[in-house]
């Protein structure tokens, strides 16, 4: 928890702005593209945001952090708990790009396993996708500056990364020896995971660097989760790339926007009126997990046992959440089979002894089928190992023949 203490500058620990280093001097970011003067129609809202977010990331940057801010990094547990207020002022230096290093993508580059951060990217080559993402963060910004708003109510979120000792996937294969039956399934076409699922954990279907385009063009679901929630941004900030054996989870954080549409068809809807219910530290109940899927180019791979172990052991690492909602993970631009990645997660959720929600996006036919195979494998009395692993194993398997 970033508390008072000593400013690091070293490579454990999130280089800030307001540090100070003897023989390095941090050189102000300057975009190579020239910012596009085309009106972005909300100069309103800008010219209503813009000098509160300039004196929030003065004041906050050399006020509220008196000790540098921990790395996620590969290979370990860790979480790192920040206030509301923490996290807003780290995004407005984010707006205004003055992370120091963070620029920089060759794999040479200090940062280079880690997503970008500085916002400069949304500020150049103005398009459609990027006036919406804009009109989703200047909203959150005048929520955070409002005066009078929050004031302390809301407790911390806490960003907690994950991690599964490889020789424990290799050498103990839970899925094999697992006897546990499957789970509730709630398989719908209608609804979401951010609405109808906002009680459970809602699954980002995320890329190796969270957020993936979130700060760039891309706005898929992983994208628009982190718009909704803007907070979930800061987590760019310090999470390494994913390795097979991680992810992320995060607590706490506030949705603070409506939307309508996806991918170009994205539109910013409006505020969102939360009405979450709260722990015992005041967070809001509102958990999310960021696991990233194989990407198949050739989709004939996913059928492979090593291509399933993979999943199976990043889902599991959701084990400790409570019931789950999500959907087409993996599948769409990475090729992932909708009934397989199904499959695959109802098999850690049984493990886990958690029900999942499957949103399938409007697609009934999806719907019919995973209801009509759940309730087969359930009058079966099929149980994680015994029947769904071992004897797909047996019979070596390929493309359809996984049931």
């Amino acid at each position: 928890v970033p508390a008072k203490g000593k400013v690091a500058w070293d490579d454990n620990h999130v280089k800030m702005p307001h540090a100070v280093r003897e023989t390095v001097t941090p050189r102000p970011h300057r975009p190579r593209q020239r910012a596009s003067t085309q009106p972005l129609q909300m100069k309103s809202l800008c010219e209503h945001v813009y000098m509160r977010v300039l004196g929030f990331r003065i004041h906050g940057t050399l006020h509220i952090f008196k000790r540098a801010i921990p790395l996620l990094q590969r290979g370990r547990s860790a979480s790192i708990t920040l206030s509301h207020v923490q996290i807003s002022c780290l995004l407005a230096n984010a707006f205004f790009c003055t992370f120091p290093h963070r620029n920089a993508s060759k794999p040479s580059a200090e940062y280079h396993s880690y997503p970008s951060i500085n916002f400069s990217s949304l500020f150049g080559k103005p398009s459609h996708r990027k006036i919406q993402k804009l009109k989703a963060i200047m909203h959150y910004f005048r929520v955070v500056t409002d005066e009078g708003a929050d004031k302390g109510r809301r407790g911390p979120s806490v960003f907690e990364a994950i991690y599964q000792n490889p020789a424990f996937c290799s050498l103990s294969r839970w899925f094999y020896s697992c006897r546990e039956p499957l789970r509730k399934l709630h398989v719908t076409s209608e609804g979401n995971i951010e609405d109808q699922g906002a009680d459970l954990l809602q699954v980002d279907f995320a890329a190796k660097v969270v957020g993936g385009g979130v700060l760039d063009s891309g706005l898929v679901q992983e994208e628009i989760l982190f718009l909704l929630h803007p907070e979930l941004i800061v987590s760019r900030l310090f999470t390494q790339e994913l390795a097979d054996n991680e992810c992320l989870i995060v607590k706490g954080m506030q949705r603070f926007s409506l939307y309508e549409g996806y991918s170009d068809a994205f539109q910013w809807a409006g505020p969102y009126d939360s009405r979450v219910e709260r722990d015992e530290w005041r967070r809001l109940k509102r958990r999310i997990v960021a696991i990233d899927a194989l990407h198949f180019r050739d989709p004939k791979q996913q059928f492979h046992m090593n291509a399933i172990e993979r999943e199976l052991n990043k889902v599991r690492l959701w084990h400790q959440e409570p019931d789950i909602a999500t959907g087409k993970w993996g599948c769409g631009a990475f090729n992932g089979d909708p009934q397989l990645k199904a499959v695959i997660q109802l098999m850690a959720a049984a493990k886990a002894g958690r029900g999942l929600a499957f949103f399938t996006f409007k697609d009934q036919k999806l719907e019919s089928e995973l209801r009509d195979v759940y309730h087969l494998l359930v009058s079966k009395g099929c149980t994680v190992g015994e029947n769904l692993f071992f004897k797909a194993s047996k019979t070596k398997m390929t493309e359809k023949t996984w049931i």
